[in-house]
């Protein structure tokens, strides 16, 4: 019997893409799964703060202004459940964070007992 309830959160993402390359395809770079608002917008600051010593000086400054600026819009609109987008170029290579309101749903315990009668058909894969 399932007894946890689905839980309220964000999905979290970052993505890089090459500006000079529009046919190669963005690639996913990290997730997390933030429980609240603070933990979401918490997640790209830190990313940000860790990247900024390696940034260029226009890169830099798009960081830092969402750091000291646009953070607290960033963290009202996912207080609102609005989904949030923040992009920083570096050369060409742009860097994108988003963050979208989910339902987290809780996964079946893996003890035994609760197990279905079916776990018993499968056999582990063996390599001969």
């Amino acid at each position: 019997m399932l007894t946890a309830k689905p839980t309220r959160g964000f999905w979290c993402e970052c993505w890089t893409e090459d500006t000079e390359a529009p046919e190669k395809r963005p690639a996913l770079r990290a997730s997390f799964d933030a429980y609240s608002a603070h933990q979401a917008d918490r997640w790209v600051a830190v990313a940000l703060r860790t990247l900024t010593p390696a940034l260029d000086a226009n890169a830099f400054e798009e960081a830092w202004t969402w750091l000291y600026e646009d953070r607290a819009d960033t963290r009202r609109a996912l207080l609102r459940e609005e989904p949030c987008t923040i992009t920083v170029t570096q050369a060409s290579t742009r860097i994108t964070w988003t963050i979208r309101s989910v339902v987290f749903l809780p996964l079946a315990h893996r003890r035994r007992q609760q197990l279905p009668a079916c776990i018993d058909d499968f056999t582990p894969h063996t390599t001969d």
